[in-house]
């Protein structure tokens, strides 16, 4: 069977499905609804009676295999009179200007009926290639919300395994399995809804409303290929699952976003040398030393980071144990373990909450209150009274005014800045320069930036307390923030101050991928980062505000710190909370000095041995220190390297995981969070953010719109450079539209993150990595 226009294609298949049905329909050409209306209208009562109508488009460029032109014509639904029913058609014809008469045709149906669910459904994931099914589905009777972008819930299977938790979905998919044997495994784009059966006619409540190619920019992936990918994958789950001898908790679950969430700092399909950085200089080791050095749980032989075929995944078992403050031992610390991962599976939107909302990993001043959730899960007054005193020792030895730890990492970095210095004025390699960089960034910059970052975790939290118990108001909270001075602040502030020289060689090094080599550098693309026009960055951010406690909120803190037996007074505390906010963005912005020297270092060692940036993106950073410890063929070595990351990353592109796997089935499929974002195509981009409501600024500009709707189809008449909306799916005719033209495009990424990167002057987006990075 082939696939043929709308019209045709259903009607081909109208008695031919076991699974669904396909309703009645009149269809007629442009050309005879010309020449003949009368007989149109009297065809369409003769066949579909005097019922409610829809009125579809069947254009002849709607559904070839070059191009779905998903949306890009109109539907009239709800047509009850002759004279609505020759308005709509008009109407439909009319979208399909200049369109072509003698083969565009019109489809008229029967309106749906007590419609429970609707969606699209796809037989492969146009993103990845992969055989994956993709089912975009919503509750209700609104058949629009999902191919209009609207909403909806996404549930990707994989063929032949079984489907658990969702038995809904089973029609659908031994549906989308039906008509791919029918149309010989070409990828399809399937419409569907749901009727209830007791009030819609037929043997069966589910409908298949289109069936159309599904244009893929990347060759279709066998299934027997990704099936024995998945199947390792889970063999290496059910082993990391089991209990550990050295490990409190009984099992284990993996996530993207916990703890150092990979997610957001390096995507979750990142390239392998930005993957082997970060695991080299924070999630291999330097990690389980800073927090042991804090006073947790000693868990330096342990990897905080895995990866399933290039995809990272944080040991979430790893990372609660080395919550738990040393002195914590035996059934305690397994009940604790246990009870954090059972309440991240249990409310698996907090995963990348974890620190605020499930772990308790320091003292503050609503601990007391907080700890009561664990009364309900069984610990007892004693054990509760256990940990918050544990609590309170490990925070008063991170935050004391004269011996704080935080302040010996804080003094780390000038043997960085000098170290660094050092290494780059003496008569070194590339590749010996490359080592140094890089050992000293792990010894003197990530370490001790971890330790700030917890440090800089611990005053949020407190300052978070202080609005729990009532000493400042939320607009405080707000005020004191706003009142730092970080890097981010300051660099807006020399952009309108400094002269351009002296502000690329203060900011220079920084990048938007701060471990991706193809990822340019401010100083390398100056004018593709900023607007260097006079007065180009006035306004861009309101000065430093004022922060003050009134009398009674430093006597109330005074009271709070002493009652709490935390050792400091409310000047320590403040210039804590201060120092350790501020410290975290400024470690970071000196460790990325020498990250980001190495990553070009890396890429003129490359060019010498004719290697391209992206090449180099595929080779392993320990293959790198294989070229400082050992004489060998520096070409040979770099090839191999490169051949072995090309071919891992090609598995890479092609899988899917859940973002937080709590069973080893559910690599075979698994329900999206509704707050994910979809990420159509594999591209990346840089670009200026501009709403759709400003159509002057579109050419070259990521597009923000409120959802995915097809109304927006004229933004294509614009050379724009990437998309961006508040609501869609997957399945959405944005997402189609998107993956069509090879756009990069983050759909549906929910309220929150809308507002923030619409918000933005510049966006980073790198859909393979799934990662978008506000610039400033």
């Amino acid at each position: 069977m082939q696939l043929l226009s709308k019209a045709r294609t259903l009607a081909a298949l109208k008695g031919q499905l076991q699974h669904a049905r396909v309703l009645p329909q009149a269809a007629f050409s442009t050309t005879r609804w010309q020449q003949e209306p009368a007989a149109c209208l009297a065809l369409v009562r003769a066949r579909l009676g005097d019922v409610e109508l829809i009125v579809r488009s069947s254009a002849a460029s709607e559904d070839s295999a070059c191009t779905s032109m998903a949306g890009r014509f109109l539907s009239v639904p709800h047509v009850k009179t002759d004279a609505e029913l020759s308005t709509a058609i008009d109407q439909v014809i009319a979208s399909y200007a200049p369109g072509d008469p003698a083969r565009d045709e019109v489809l008229v149906q029967p309106m749906l009926q007590q419609v429970l669910r609707s969606g699209v459904a796809f037989n492969t994931d146009p993103n990845t290639g992969a055989p994956y099914r993709v089912i975009n589905y919503s509750e209700g009777a609104d058949t629009s919300v999902v191919t209009g972008g609207k909403g909806g819930a996404t549930h990707v299977h994989v063929p032949g395994a079984p489907l658990v938790g969702s038995p809904e979905l089973a029609p659908i998919l031994a549906l989308v399995d039906e008509l791919e044997s029918l149309f010989n495994g070409v990828p399809l784009d399937i419409e569907f809804a749901v009727c209830d059966d007791e009030l819609s006619s037929g043997s069966t409540s589910l409908v298949l409303l289109q069936a159309r190619p599904l244009i893929l920019k990347l060759e279709r992936e066998p299934l027997e290929a990704l099936q024995g990918r998945l199947h390792q994958i889970e063999q290496k789950l059910i082993q990391g699952m089991r209990p550990h001898p050295f490990l409190h908790g009984r099992a284990t679950v993996y996530g993207v976003m916990p703890d150092w969430n990979p997610a957001e700092i390096i995507g979750v399909r990142p390239r392998p040398l930005a993957l082997s950085l970060y695991r080299e200089l924070i999630t291999d080791a330097t990690w389980a030393y800073q927090r042991h050095n804090y006073g947790y749980k000693n868990l330096r032989s342990f990897p905080l980071l895995l990866h399933f075929h290039g995809l990272p995944y944080i040991d979430v078992r790893v990372s609660f144990n080395s919550f738990i403050p040393r002195d914590i031992d035996g059934s305690l610390a397994d009940r604790l373990v246990d009870y954090y991962i059972d309440r991240l599976v249990a409310t698996p939107n907090l995963h990348d909450k974890v620190e605020f909302e499930i772990v308790f990993s320091c003292y503050s001043l609503d601990l007391p209150q907080r700890l009561e959730a664990l009364a309900e899960a069984g610990f007892s007054a004693s054990e509760r009274s256990r940990i918050a005193d544990s609590l309170r020792q490990l925070t008063n030895r991170i935050i004391n005014q004269e011996s704080g730890l935080w302040r010996a990492d804080r003094d780390k970095l000038e043997t960085l800045v000098r170290r660094r210095e050092e290494t780059l004025a003496a008569d070194l390699e590339p590749v010996n320069r490359i080592y140094w960089l890089l050992e000293d960034c792990k010894r003197y910059g990530t370490l001790p930036f971890a330790g700030l970052a917890r440090a800089g975790f611990i005053a949020v939290q407190m300052l978070r307390s202080l609005v729990s118990v009532g000493v400042l108001s939320p607009q405080d909270y707000d005020a004191f923030m706003a009142s730092l001075n970080t890097v981010s602040g300051q660099l807006t502030r020399d952009m309108q101050a400094l002269p351009r020289t002296t502000f690329l060689a203060k900011y220079g090094h920084l990048r938007p991928g701060t471990y991706d080599i193809l990822s340019p550098r401010y100083d390398e693309a100056p004018d593709h980062y900023f607007n260097w026009s006079p007065g180009a960055a006035e306004g861009a951010q309101p000065g430093k505000a004022d922060f003050a406690l009134g009398l009674k909120q430093m006597r109330d803190i005074a009271r709070l710190l002493q009652e709490h037996g935390l050792e400091t007074d409310v000047v320590g505390l403040f210039d804590f909370l201060q120092a350790g906010i501020e410290l975290r963005e400024y470690a970071k912005f000196l460790f990325t000095r020498n990250l980001s020297d190495a990553l070009s270092l890396m890429r003129q060692v490359g060019e010498q041995y004719g290697f391209s940036s992206d090449d180099l993106s595929f080779a392993d950073i320990r293959d790198f220190y294989e070229l400082h410890g050992a004489s060998t063929d520096i070409r040979a070595l770099l090839a191999q390297s490169i051949a072995r990351g090309r071919q891992r990353y090609a598995e890479t592109t092609h899988t899917w995981l859940p973002p937080l796997i709590t069973r080893p089935e559910d690599v075979w499929g698994f329900r999206l969070a509704d707050a994910e974002p979809n990420f159509i195509t594999q591209n990346s981009i840089v670009a200026p953010v501009v709403s759709h409501q400003d159509p002057e600024r579109l050419a070259n500009a990521i597009v923000a719109i409120p959802s995915a709707d097809p109304g927006f189809d004229w933004l294509f008449s614009h050379p724009i450079a990437g998309l961006i909306t508040a609501y869609g799916g997957a399945n959405s005719h944005m997402a189609i539209r998107a993956g069509e033209l090879g756009l990069p495009a983050v759909i549906g990424t929910g309220e929150f993150l809308f507002e923030k990167w619409s918000r933005a002057r510049r966006l980073a987006i790198d859909c393979a990595a799934k990662r978008v990075e506000p610039l400033t």
